[in-house]
């Protein structure tokens, strides 16, 4: 299982970004997926996730701007981001399992090499 992570850049604040997450090797019906962040000098942590049979779960600090969404044609996840704010910034991976349990768990199986977002002020 391979998972490929894209569409980060250099934004300003309220700017919009799509991050994509193409999935290689498993479908993505029936798996947990997950879009978590690292921002530097901190630890990894939740911000977007579906969970194993559907459901949508976002973090307190990007509930209403981020939308986590699917293309099962494309095997392909989503994560459309707006209202960009510079605490944003970080590097985001995506994740995926099988596994039934919360998507915001960061114990996930497989995981994307990440794509960098930086917002300024």
């Amino acid at each position: 299982v391979q998972l490929q992570a894209s569409g980060g850049g250099l934004v300003q604040a309220g700017d919009s970004l799509r991050l994509s997450c193409a999935v290689s090797g498993r479908t993505l019906s029936r798996h947990r997926l997950g879009w978590f962040r690292q921002a530097p000098g901190k630890e990894r942590g939740f911000v977007a996730g579906r969970g194993w049979i559907g459901g949508t779960y976002y973090a307190d600090s990007v509930e209403g701007r981020f939308t986590i969404s699917t293309d099962n044609a494309k095997n392909t996840v989503y994560l459309q981001m707006n209202s960009l704010k510079p605490e944003d910034t970080g590097v985001y991976y995506c994740a995926t399992d099988q596994r039934r349990i919360s998507p915001a768990r960061d114990d996930y199986e497989y995981w994307g090499q990440g794509t960098q977002v930086t917002v300024s002020s």
